[in-house]
């Protein structure tokens, strides 16, 4: 079980001390036991007011997370369930208009249980409301990030939630759309869980009670930090692991069967080293929030020399469905935000098994297509290893994509293309020579910018 907060002991668990101010509650004149004459329904507030202190289920403000100014949501279940009235849209659309009038990013500490049924449609349609904003929030280029807390269901998981660019989850969180006496009875309960949902791609990370105020605080420092003026540098080449301290370069290969080595080599060094020597603070996101994730994708946002960067990286498996839309998600939300992108790519190609397809593998490096190139925002792009055909182009920025010296991009595979063209295996190195795919030949051919060397 969950340690259940009141909304203002949320608010204090994750804000710098004495740092919230709450904004005033929108005025609403209600006839007697609200719009539809619910027997009962005003002592039901009544009660609930004398047990939370509160007079509505959300209470709004700004405050201080980790010396960031943010404007603030926290639900107080205590108050009917934490559920969403009238009453409740006035303060959520107060919340997100203040924010974009002050340009603050919007942070949300859900605990709700739905739309409240003593109010009918007109509950229903709070949700309408809080759509609208997010929507307006979003085109102001403002974050919205979510706490998950205990339980998040209904309409609060499927607005304020699931509708947030970062969503972050209190561990053993109740999460879903259905709620725990409406679901079917035999549904498996994992599905209904933080974990469950992090899972399936619809949660960006489980984060403990403990560590949230400084991941909060970790994220407004990523997402409200300064952008660079153009496309990033692209990461400097990285030594082969085994190579001694001091070795110099990766030498271009001679063949084009050498550069399929050197970039085969288990000793290459993959995404994750590289995003780790380029970045100061690096912040995860996960999933493709339509029900998978792909551990050889690595997506999120960090801090370069103090700048914002987003990324989104190949780990040198075949890239799944849910890796592609991941990577697309995360580079339509930097561009949103204005944050410049950095593409890492490093891949056989695209996973093309049963499973692969039936999840919509060319929907999904089609969607990864799509960002790319409506990007506003400049991305740079750095080959580090394999370039395997459109699993690899679908991540490559036109016009500024850079390669490592042991890397190699090729239409297809060497060994596939000649068993395409029907020679025998011992042809693919020749093939390989033919397609011209070592480093010094993929910027002589214009593929790419040039090639990085390691700094010194």
């Amino acid at each position: 079980m969950t340690t259940r907060l009141s909304a203002r002991a949320a608010i204090a668990s994750v804000t710098d001390p004495g740092s919230f101010t709450e904004l005033p509650p929108p005025p609403r004149t209600s006839p007697a036991d609200g719009p539809l004459a619910w027997t009962g329904y005003d002592a039901s507030r009544a009660r609930a007011e004398a047990r939370t202190g509160e007079r509505e289920s959300v209470v709004t403000g700004t405050a201080r997370i980790g010396g960031r100014q943010a404007a603030l949501i926290s639900f107080e279940f205590g108050f009917l369930g934490g559920s969403l009235g009238e009453r409740t849209g006035d303060r959520l659309e107060a919340a997100y208009t203040h924010a974009r009038e002050h340009g603050l990013p919007l942070v949300s500490l859900i605990a709700t249980g739905g739309s409240r049924m003593q109010e009918g449609m007109l509950a229903l349609t709070q949700l309408q409301r809080v759509a609208r904003q997010c929507v307006l929030t979003r085109a102001a280029g403002l974050p919205q990030i979510a706490v998950l807390r205990d339980p998040t269901t209904g309409g609060g998981w499927a607005t304020l939630g699931a509708g947030a660019d970062v969503v972050l989850a209190l561990p053993g969180a109740q999460i879903g759309f259905a709620g725990s006496r409406v679901r079917p009875a035999d549904a498996d309960p994992a599905a209904y869980c933080a974990e469950g949902q992090y899972a399936a791609g619809h949660v960006d990370a489980v984060v403990p009670a403990a560590e949230l105020a400084g991941t909060l605080s970790d994220w407004l420092r990523v997402l409200t930090a300064p952008r660079a003026d153009g496309p990033v540098e692209p990461p400097a080449a990285l030594p082969r692991g085994r190579l001694p301290a001091g070795s110099g370069d990766v030498p271009p290969p001679a063949t084009g069967w050498e550069a399929v080595l050197q970039a085969r080599h288990p000793d290459r060094p993959r995404a994750e080293a590289y995003l780790d020597a380029y970045f100061g603070l690096r912040l995860p996101l996960s999933g493709d929030r339509a029900g998978g994730t792909d551990p050889g994708m690595l997506c999120g946002f960090g801090l370069r020399e103090g700048r914002a960067v987003a990324y989104a990286a190949q780990c040198g498996t075949a890239t799944r469905p849910a890796g592609y839309r991941t990577a697309a998600r995360v580079i339509r939300l930097a561009d949103r935000l204005g944050v410049p992108v950095l593409t890492l790519v490093d891949t056989p190609g695209a996973a093309n098994d049963a499973a692969a397809e039936h999840a919509g593998a060319g929907a999904a490096i089609a969607d990864a297509f799509a960002a790319l190139a409506a990007a506003t925002v400049p991305v740079t792009t750095l080959l580090i290893g394999e370039g395997g055909s459109g699993g690899a182009l679908a991540l490559a920025a036109p016009g500024n994509t850079w390669v490592t010296p042991d890397s190699y991009f090729s239409v297809i595979a060497p060994e596939l293309a000649a068993a395409i063209l029907k020679r025998p295996v011992a042809d693919a190195p020749a093939t390989a020579d033919q397609l011209r795919i070592r480093p010094q030949d993929l910027v002589a051919l214009g593929v790419a910018r040039g090639i990085v060397t390691r700094r010194t």
